[in-house]
């Protein structure tokens, strides 16, 4: 390599490889080496991930541990990665940031002519058709896409907004085919653009020039005032001098509520360089809406945006809301009562589900993925929404789960629906890992015999006065079912919703340190492990190696031939 590429402009940096073995002994007498060799690049060990030791000589580390997002609480743009690398005294890289999934796009399987066969692919969209949603392969495909780039896209932007920090890699940019299938990338893995992001949206906030804003949050109400403050990450050849950058604020149809115009600066090379502020009352917009907050440099390709949703300080009350629905946490003796003369019932299980509780999900999608990493949380890689459903009409959405979602999604419990009809659909699907595919729901609405319900395991009870997008999901919901438009086109029976409440599915352990557990032969699987506390969902029929529901003596059962 030093022989044919020493001289390339691109060759500035090395390491011994990632994540390799050999110790920190041999890492340390590779950067020794190399140093006394060629003293016109600097080198590092090993790029590693965080429970690597820290390698001495190092003259930059590549090293997890700095990356990810703090989704556990609400999201904002304000927090960097300051306080984690401020002791260090050499340049610091984020070691294979993101590994955000998406669920396989299966397009891609008449791609592979020659020898190799997407046989994983195939395995995949045989069992989710097995699962009756074969015909949901392109809408789970773009949906869980467009979280994964909300979730680049911030992750990236955390790292900019970072003092000091020398920069990051991703995995790649391809998706992974090995290690259990890493469908990780925004590209597939020919390096083909998928659907859900153009390059030139990727280059918005992935370039050398970027513009950034930090505000503490992106959900507000009209008593509020968005505040925030632009800043840039400049690395390219020289300075910008004499910049004067733009900013304004747009509805969802692109029209410009309001603008305005930064003061003149030279934007030097570097980051965290302060532009200024935004201020913008929020009194008089519409709401709930969704809006945009865009920053660009005139005349460049310079250019970054941020949506922003604003919500009603207070709903309006809703006349004879208690008097014509039935408002319940389970299904009791009166909401059989109402269901049976044709009435509405309002059934808010949230906490309250056993069956699919061991379906974790969070508003950050699967990581790498679940059967590498033995089904750690979460399970789930976005949800999908009927956007255009009348449900929705005083609740501004599109058909994925944008940041507005996090109030509802996070940590909320899923629904196993898979006793359902094989076509019902819910209001809100969560997206479950590809290795299983289980037919979830978050809100869904059905006939009941002669009369009507809306269910939902989303909490849109706890709080509301400082949650405003639970708020106006109830009140959506709750203006749905008092209109015409009331209509449920599927029907369940009133066991299905009671076995929500108490049915138990069964285990199955999905992990192998064998091969890749989605092309195992049922013959290699392990003895059932002892069973968890709590109830467990059934995994889908035609699973390789599955126990299925109502096996008996805990047997594991033959899975069909693939």
């Amino acid at each position: 390599m030093e022989r044919y590429f020493g001289n390339h402009a691109s060759y500035c940096m090395l390491t011994s490889g990632n994540e390799p073995s050999g110790g920190v002994q041999y890492m340390t007498n590779f950067v020794r080496f190399w140093k006394e060799r060629d003293p016109r690049r600097v080198y590092c060990g090993a790029s590693v991930g965080g429970s690597w030791p820290w390698q001495i000589g190092n003259q930059y580390h590549v090293r997890a541990g700095v990356r990810g997002l703090d989704w556990g609480r609400k999201p904002e743009s304000n927090s960097d990665w300051s306080r984690q690398i401020d002791t260090l005294s050499i340049p610091f890289v984020t070691h294979e940031m993101g590994q955000w999934c998406v669920f396989p796009d299966f397009k891609e399987i008449e791609k592979y002519t020659g020898v190799m066969k997407a046989r994983n692919f195939e395995l995949f969209q045989e069992d989710l058709a097995d699962q009756h949603m074969g015909d949901q392969a392109e809408q789970f495909l773009m949906a869980s896409g467009k979280l994964q780039a909300l979730c680049y896209k911030h992750e990236i932007e955390k790292s900019m907004r970072t003092a000091g920090y020398a920069g990051f890699q991703l995995l790649c940019l391809n998706d992974y085919s090995g290690q259990g299938s890493a469908i990780v990338g925004v590209t597939n893995a020919f390096w083909d653009p998928k659907d859900y992001i153009t390059p030139e949206a990727w280059h918005r906030f992935c370039s050398e020039t970027v513009p950034l804003l930090r505000t503490s949050g992106f959900v507000y109400t009209n008593a509020d005032t968005f505040t925030g403050e632009a800043e840039m990450y400049h690395f390219g050849a020289a300075p910008i001098a004499d910049a004067v950058l733009h900013w304004r604020l747009t509805d969802s149809y692109g029209k410009t509520l309001t603008e305005g115009v930064f003061d003149k600066v030279t934007i030097p090379i570097g980051n965290c360089f302060k532009i200024g502020g935004i201020n913008i009352p929020l009194a008089d917009l519409p709401a709930p809406a969704r809006y945009n907050v865009e920053i660009w440099l005139p005349g460049t390709e310079v250019i970054n945006d941020w949506d922003i949703w604003v919500y009603p300080a207070q709903v309006p009350a809703i006349e004879k809301a208690d008097e014509e629905i039935y408002f319940c946490n389970e299904i009791d003796a009166k909401a059989e009562e109402v269901l049976k003369k044709g009435g509405k019932v309002f059934l808010h299980a949230a906490g309250r589900i056993v069956y699919g509780e061991d379906v974790k999900q969070q508003m950050t999608p699967v990581f790498w993925n679940t059967s590498w990493f033995k089904m750690r949380a979460p399970h789930t890689t976005g949800i999908l929404v009927q956007q255009n459903h009348p449900a929705f009409r005083d609740f501004p959405t599109e058909y994925y789960s944008d940041i507005h979602w996090w109030e509802l999604v996070q940590n909320a419990q899923c629904m196993l629906l898979s006793d359902f009809p094989e076509d019902f659909r819910p209001l809100v699907q969560p997206i479950d890992t590809w290795f299983v595919n289980r037919r979830l729901g978050l809100i869904f609405e059905a006939r009941v015999g002669e009369g009507r319900i809306i269910v939902t395991s989303a909490d849109l009870q706890r709080n509301l006065d400082s949650r405003p997008v639970a708020r106006q999901m109830l009140y959506s919901l709750t203006r749905y079912m008092l209109s015409d438009d009331f209509k449920p086109a599927g029907s369940v029976t009133i066991e299905n919703i009671k076995d929500l409440y108490t049915k138990q599915g069964t285990y199955v352990n999905t992990y192998t340190k064998s091969s890749p557990d989605e092309l195992r032969s049922p013959a290699t699987q392990g003895a059932r492990p002892a069973r968890p506390q709590g109830g467990m969902q059934d995994f889908p029929q035609g699973f390789p190696g599955m126990f299925r529901p109502g096996a008996q003596g805990g047997q594991p059962q033959a899975a069909p031939a693939r």
